[in-house]
């Protein structure tokens, strides 16, 4: 099991956190937590955003056009 200290809104302090056995395979890297004061669960989450079709278009202008 992997611990870390976060910020808990249950127990209003900071609590030592655990990541509990993971059924997905994660293993230490499981993004879910739990409060090891009172049992609350966190879920800890990372998003990776592609740059949308307009932004490749401002910086790729169409053939003939010039950017202004």
């Amino acid at each position: 099991m992997s611990d870390r200290e976060f910020y808990c809104d249950t127990c209003e302090s900071v609590q030592l956190f655990e990541v509990p056995p993971c059924p997905d395979g994660h293993g230490v890297d499981c993004p879910e937590l739990a409060c090891t004061g009172c049992g609350a669960a966190v879920l800890i989450a990372t998003f990776t955003f592609q740059p949308t079709r307009l932004a490749d278009r401002r910086r790729h202008p169409p053939a003939g056009r010039h950017a202004a």
